[in-house]
């Protein structure tokens, strides 16, 4: 009985906190030049919140997944409570009121309605055949009522990234390719109804994505003024607190949103493509976790974790690039944010989590023993 290690002690995968740690680096030190000659408290309240988070993904990596499969319910109500609460009591900001204070903390809901909808579907998924539309429909009820919240907040594009990655996970969890076909048929009705509710913004931002210099001025502003910072940056970059879009505030939400045209214009094609092997790296890592699992509820948990990553990291890019709609969507790791960032990391501790149990450390895992 000696050589087998008690639950509680989980040995982390160093790879994977080694590439979230670089991550931490790099957004930093970019945080640091977005806010450089300005509010410095942004960068010192950022270093808390990967305290915080830290914190948080090390508590994940303790707990049991037989456990996260009880908590997965009461966390999905607690967030669509919170999500409730906004507007009723949330703070507005730039005309959207999606923040809870919670007294020094500024919680926002929605982002835990996004990674505790990803633990519901992965559930659900986990127990039952991908055979019958039965099994599919009540996750897909179970988005409707937090993207109907969280439109009217307004905040679309996490009502987008929300739908996005139920679809990654219905492709994932084995429903037939057919399925697929049938939902990218219907997605004009889908589209032309979403525009008949979205905001006059929200409808000037797909006008500004299709012809940004139609309003260089106005609703084109930002994105030609990103695009601009990225080229700007060559190959090697304008070094370290040297770019001038971000000095000049030209950038707008530069310290979130924004924050990959500062690296771009500051790092070049060189920081850029670094930035890019490390996320793909972290990607590929938590796919090598997903492969060895020993269970189909760790498998598609870090599937799961593994698309949302993608999904943030795709978006985000692709809008400061003018490749997208601008949609408000942070950049994994690099972009201001307490409530991303700690949900972020406690995905990752999951992950964390599956790779441990994977390994064969848990006492119920090892051959022959009566509760493997």
């Amino acid at each position: 009985m000696s050589d087998i290690q008690p639950w509680y002690r989980p040995r982390p995968d160093l790879l994977l906190l080694l590439l979230v740690l670089l991550l931490a680096v790099v957004g930093m030190l970019t945080l640091y030049s977005a806010v450089h000659q300005g509010n410095h408290v942004l960068w010192w309240r950022q270093m808390q919140f990967w305290g915080l988070g830290l914190l948080v993904l090390m508590g994940c990596t303790l707990l049991p997944l037989r456990l996260l499969g009880l908590l997965i319910w009461p966390l999905f109500v607690v967030s669509l409570v919170l999500l409730v609460l906004v507007p009723l009591l949330g703070d507005v900001q730039m005309g959207a009121r999606r923040w809870l204070t919670l007294g020094s903390f500024r919680l926002q809901p929605s982002e835990l309605v996004k990674w505790s909808l990803m633990l519901l579907f992965v559930h659900w998924f986990a127990s039952r055949s991908a055979n019958h539309w039965r099994t599919l429909l009540p996750p897909l009820l179970a988005c409707l009522i937090p993207i109907v919240f969280i439109v009217k907040q307004p905040d679309l594009g996490t009502a987008l990234i929300i739908l996005m990655e139920a679809t990654a996970l219905v492709i994932m969890a084995g429903f037939p390719w057919s399925w697929l076909l049938a939902m990218v048929l219907s997605s004009p009705l889908f589209l032309a109804l979403m525009w008949h509710f979205m905001h006059d913004y929200q409808k000037r931002r797909v006008r500004t994505f299709l012809n940004p210099q139609a309003d260089p001025l106005g609703a084109g502003y930002h994105v030609i003024q990103s695009i601009i910072a990225i080229g700007s940056g060559g190959i090697l970059g304008k070094g370290f607190l040297h770019g001038t879009q971000a000095r000049l505030h030209f950038l707008p939400e530069q310290h979130t949103d924004f924050i990959f045209s500062v690296l771009a214009e500051e790092g070049g094609l060189l920081a850029t493509a670094l930035l890019l092997l490390l996320f793909i790296l972290l990607i590929g890592r938590i796919l090598m976790i997903a492969a060895v699992a020993h269970t189909r509820f760790g498998a598609l948990l870090c599937l799961g974790v593994a698309s949302m990553f993608t999904i943030y990291t795709f978006v985000n890019i692709g809008m400061v690039s003018g490749l997208l709609p601008v949609v408000g969507v942070p950049l994994p790791f690099i972009s201001y944010g307490g409530s991303a960032l700690t949900t972020m990391l406690a995905a990752t501790g999951l992950v964390m989590r599956v790779a441990f149990e994977s390994r064969g450390n848990i006492p119920w895992q090892r051959p022959g023993s009566p509760l493997a």
